[in-house]
């Protein structure tokens, strides 16, 4: 089956569902890639490019190149540019702080998308706007504790706060002002977006190499890359149009708990009552987060397609 006939494929509402829980649990698992690569000396920059790399190579067939378009194409490129640049600080806090803290501090995207839906789609704030933002302002109350954290994790989670700010930006774009695009060109432009803002970075990294220094290394990256990126974007870019924006929400909250799991099961890190809360009210803020439609009048909806951690 090739990937654009996924898009005819009879899949129900509640198989869509287990397939988008799935694929968050997948994107759960990232964290452990992340410290084996960084503890074999791959920085933040270069493990970012490789996972994308992947995905973008497998649908570079889909760039769009009609002329109508390349507006579409060049605003999600720029959102998936900052994106990519703002997720290495994200990667760097998996690593030097508790991957709870880093989880919860990534999944408050839902509040920067409200944010940016009334800034640039006049979507009006809601009642259940400010209750998702305030549900994630306890929640890293809670866990971003100076009391509770070493100077280096706080500072690396402070460092972190830009990539769901970019997260949530590019909901918007995919949601609103994407245009024309289809499902699998927004997701090319997209990944394709963050590798070029990725680029340089990681080859300042990597002293003017992008390749894996060891097989080792290589075995880490492909299998990133399959389990982590390319299978479940792909599935989650169509189950998600299946069901909508607010069971896909609900469904793909499951990344946080599995986040919580490698923490403990693979890092050994505790899992108390403050980092209990902190990831309830998260999920329940997800929850609450109102959908972000594809036009300044709440009309024609548009399901964002695609998924990057």
């Amino acid at each position: 089956m090739s990937i654009k006939s996924l898009s005819n494929f009879n899949l129900g509402s509640s198989g869509a569902t287990l397939v988008i829980a799935t694929c968050a649990i997948f994107f759960g698992l990232v964290p452990a890639f992340v410290r084996e690569l960084q503890g074999l000396g791959t920085g933040p920059a270069t493990i970012a490019l490789y996972r994308y790399g992947f995905s973008a190579l497998v649908l570079l067939p889909f760039i769009p190149l009609e002329k109508n378009k390349r507006g579409g194409a060049l605003l999600l490129a720029s959102a998936g540019a900052v994106l990519g640049l703002s997720l290495i600080g994200y990667l760097e806090a998996i690593t030097v702080a508790p991957v709870a803290a880093a989880g919860v501090v990534y999944m408050s995207y839902p509040v920067f998308a409200s944010l940016f839906a009334w800034l640039l789609l006049k979507q009006a704030p809601t009642f259940r706007s400010f209750a998702a933002a305030g549900l994630v302002l306890g929640a890293a109350a809670l866990l971003l504790d100076p009391a509770t954290l070493s100077p280096a994790a706080l500072s690396a989670l402070l460092w972190a706060i830009p990539a769901p700010v970019a997260f949530g930006f590019l909901v918007v774009v995919l949601s609103g002002l994407a245009g024309e695009l289809n499902s699998l060109e927004r997701t090319v432009c997209g990944l394709l977006g963050s590798l070029i803002g990725l680029v340089p970075v990681a080859m300042y990294e990597g002293q003017g190499t992008l390749l894996p220094a060891s097989s080792t290394e290589w075995g880490w990256v492909l299998l990133m890359g399959v389990v982590t990126a390319l299978v479940p974007q792909v599935l989650f870019s169509f189950a998600c149009q299946k069901v909508g924006p607010a069971r896909t929400s609900a469904a793909g909250s499951f990344e946080l708990p599995t986040m919580f799991l490698v923490g403990w099961l693979i890092f050994g890190e505790s899992i108390g009552f403050r980092e209990a809360m902190s990831a309830a009210m998260v999920l329940f803020a997800i929850l609450v987060a109102p959908t972000i439609s594809g036009s300044a009048q709440g009309r024609g909806t548009i399901k964002p397609s695609i998924k990057y951690l």
